[in-house]
Protein backbone atom coordinates (compact mmCIF):
# COMPACT_ATOMS: atom_id res chain seq x y z
CA UNK A 1 0.00 0.00 0.00
CA UNK A 2 1.31 3.44 -0.96
CA UNK A 3 1.74 5.91 1.86
CA UNK A 4 -0.06 9.23 1.48
CA UNK A 5 2.26 12.10 2.28
CA UNK A 6 1.08 15.40 3.65
CA UNK A 7 1.65 18.09 6.24
CA UNK A 8 0.92 18.46 9.91
CA UNK A 9 0.34 21.89 11.34
CA UNK A 10 0.47 22.73 15.05
CA UNK A 11 -1.61 25.89 15.40
CA UNK A 12 -0.44 26.42 18.99
CA UNK A 13 3.16 26.74 17.77
CA UNK A 14 2.64 29.07 14.80
CA UNK A 15 3.84 32.59 15.60
CA UNK A 16 2.71 34.07 12.26
CA UNK A 17 6.25 35.00 11.27
CA UNK A 18 5.50 34.02 7.65
CA UNK A 19 8.91 32.38 7.26
CA UNK A 20 7.14 29.46 5.56
CA UNK A 21 5.78 31.87 2.94
CA UNK A 22 9.19 33.43 2.29
CA UNK A 23 10.97 30.06 2.13
CA UNK A 24 8.47 28.73 -0.39
CA UNK A 25 8.57 31.91 -2.44
CA UNK A 26 12.35 32.05 -2.68
CA UNK A 27 13.13 28.33 -2.92
CA UNK A 28 10.56 27.65 -5.63
CA UNK A 29 11.17 31.01 -7.38
CA UNK A 30 7.49 31.90 -7.23
CA UNK A 31 6.48 35.20 -8.80
CA UNK A 32 6.30 37.93 -6.14
CA UNK A 33 2.54 38.47 -6.55
CA UNK A 34 1.78 34.76 -6.02
CA UNK A 35 1.89 32.67 -2.86
CA UNK A 36 1.98 28.90 -2.99
CA UNK A 37 1.88 28.93 0.82
CA UNK A 38 0.25 31.65 2.85
CA UNK A 39 -0.55 32.21 6.50
CA UNK A 40 -4.22 33.02 7.00
CA UNK A 41 -5.95 34.42 10.07
CA UNK A 42 -8.92 32.54 11.54
CA UNK A 43 -11.00 34.87 13.72
CA UNK A 44 -13.74 33.52 15.95
CA UNK A 45 -16.03 34.67 18.72
CA UNK A 46 -17.84 37.91 19.41
CA UNK A 47 -16.59 41.02 21.09
CA UNK A 48 -15.22 41.09 23.75
CA UNK A 49 -14.39 37.35 23.52
CA UNK A 50 -12.57 37.29 20.19
CA UNK A 51 -9.72 34.93 19.37
CA UNK A 52 -7.44 34.55 16.39
CA UNK A 53 -5.51 31.49 15.29
CA UNK A 54 -3.36 31.10 12.20
CA UNK A 55 -3.17 28.46 9.51
CA UNK A 56 -0.32 27.91 7.07
CA UNK A 57 -2.25 27.15 3.89
CA UNK A 58 -0.88 25.47 0.77
CA UNK A 59 -2.02 22.63 -1.47
CA UNK A 60 -3.64 19.97 0.69
CA UNK A 61 -2.51 17.09 -1.57
CA UNK A 62 -5.98 15.66 -1.03
CA UNK A 63 -6.80 11.96 -1.10
CA UNK A 64 -9.54 12.78 -3.62
CA UNK A 65 -8.34 15.99 -5.30
CA UNK A 66 -11.17 17.79 -7.08
CA UNK A 67 -8.62 19.69 -9.19
CA UNK A 68 -7.42 16.46 -10.84
CA UNK A 69 -10.95 15.49 -11.84
CA UNK A 70 -11.73 19.01 -13.08
CA UNK A 71 -8.65 19.44 -15.28
CA UNK A 72 -9.69 18.89 -18.93
CA UNK A 73 -6.11 18.55 -20.20
CA UNK A 74 -4.78 16.09 -17.61
CA UNK A 75 -2.20 18.64 -16.46
CA UNK A 76 -2.87 17.87 -12.78
CA UNK A 77 -2.13 14.42 -11.42
CA UNK A 78 -1.67 12.59 -8.14
CA UNK A 79 1.65 10.77 -7.88
CA UNK A 80 1.25 7.05 -7.22
CA UNK A 81 4.38 6.80 -5.05
CA UNK A 82 3.42 9.38 -2.40
CA UNK A 83 0.03 10.90 -3.22
CA UNK A 84 1.46 14.36 -3.90
CA UNK A 85 -0.59 16.38 -6.41
CA UNK A 86 1.57 17.88 -9.16
CA UNK A 87 1.05 20.08 -12.22
CA UNK A 88 2.51 19.55 -15.69
CA UNK A 89 2.83 23.19 -16.78
CA UNK A 90 3.25 22.14 -20.41
CA UNK A 91 -0.21 20.53 -20.45
CA UNK A 92 -1.98 23.37 -18.58
CA UNK A 93 -4.08 25.58 -20.86
CA UNK A 94 -5.00 28.10 -18.16
CA UNK A 95 -8.74 27.34 -18.18
CA UNK A 96 -8.98 27.71 -14.37
CA UNK A 97 -11.35 24.77 -13.95
CA UNK A 98 -9.07 23.59 -11.13
CA UNK A 99 -9.61 26.85 -9.23
CA UNK A 100 -13.38 26.43 -9.46
CA UNK A 101 -13.09 22.85 -8.22
CA UNK A 102 -10.67 23.43 -5.32
CA UNK A 103 -12.55 24.09 -2.06
CA UNK A 104 -9.41 25.70 -0.55
CA UNK A 105 -8.64 28.36 -3.20
CA UNK A 106 -5.17 26.87 -3.72
CA UNK A 107 -4.44 27.11 -7.48
CA UNK A 108 -2.52 30.22 -8.50
CA UNK A 109 -1.83 31.44 -12.04
CA UNK A 110 1.35 32.98 -13.40
CA UNK A 111 1.53 35.87 -15.87
CA UNK A 112 0.95 33.45 -18.73
CA UNK A 113 -2.17 32.04 -17.05
CA UNK A 114 -0.54 28.68 -16.21
CA UNK A 115 -1.57 27.06 -12.93
CA UNK A 116 1.00 26.49 -10.22
CA UNK A 117 0.90 25.41 -6.58
CA UNK A 118 2.81 23.67 -3.83
CA UNK A 119 4.31 20.37 -4.94
CA UNK A 120 5.75 19.42 -1.56
CA UNK A 121 9.21 20.34 -2.88
CA UNK A 122 9.34 16.83 -4.35
CA UNK A 123 12.67 17.52 -6.04
CA UNK A 124 14.31 19.24 -3.06
CA UNK A 125 16.76 17.33 -0.88
CA UNK A 126 15.71 17.78 2.74
CA UNK A 127 11.99 18.06 2.05
CA UNK A 128 9.74 21.09 1.81
CA UNK A 129 11.44 24.46 2.35
CA UNK A 130 8.49 25.71 4.42
CA UNK A 131 8.98 22.91 6.95
CA UNK A 132 12.76 23.28 7.10
CA UNK A 133 12.50 27.02 7.70
CA UNK A 134 9.76 27.13 10.36
CA UNK A 135 11.47 28.50 13.50
CA UNK A 136 8.59 27.40 15.74
CA UNK A 137 8.44 23.87 14.27
CA UNK A 138 4.74 24.30 13.56
CA UNK A 139 4.97 22.50 10.20
CA UNK A 140 5.98 18.90 9.54
CA UNK A 141 5.90 16.74 6.40
CA UNK A 142 5.82 13.01 5.81
CA UNK A 143 3.54 9.99 5.60
CA UNK A 144 0.19 10.84 7.22
CA UNK A 145 0.21 7.78 9.47
CA UNK A 146 3.62 8.80 10.84
CA UNK A 147 2.52 12.41 11.33
CA UNK A 148 -0.55 11.22 13.23
CA UNK A 149 1.58 8.91 15.39
CA UNK A 150 3.92 11.82 16.18
CA UNK A 151 0.88 13.84 17.31
CA UNK A 152 -0.32 11.08 19.67
CA UNK A 153 -1.41 12.44 23.02
CA UNK A 154 -2.23 15.85 21.55
CA UNK A 155 -5.56 17.21 20.34
CA UNK A 156 -4.98 16.28 16.71
CA UNK A 157 -6.90 15.02 13.74
CA UNK A 158 -6.98 14.95 10.01
CA UNK A 159 -8.45 18.08 8.48
CA UNK A 160 -12.07 17.63 7.41
CA UNK A 161 -13.22 18.32 3.89
CA UNK A 162 -14.95 16.80 0.88
CA UNK A 163 -11.63 16.01 -0.82
CA UNK A 164 -10.00 14.48 2.28
CA UNK A 165 -7.09 16.92 2.70
CA UNK A 166 -3.76 15.32 3.61
CA UNK A 167 -3.25 17.65 6.56
CA UNK A 168 -3.10 16.86 10.26
CA UNK A 169 -4.15 19.72 12.53
CA UNK A 170 -2.76 19.84 16.06
CA UNK A 171 -4.49 22.20 18.48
Amino acid sequence: MVKQYGFSYDESRCIRCRTCEVACQSTRRVEPRLKWRRVVDNWSGQFPDVTCTYFSLACMHCSHPACVAACPTGAISKRAEDGIVVVDKVKCNGCRECLSACPYDVPKFDRDGIMQKCDGCVDRVGGPACVASCPAEALHYGPLDELMAAAAGKAAGRMDGPTEPSVIIIR
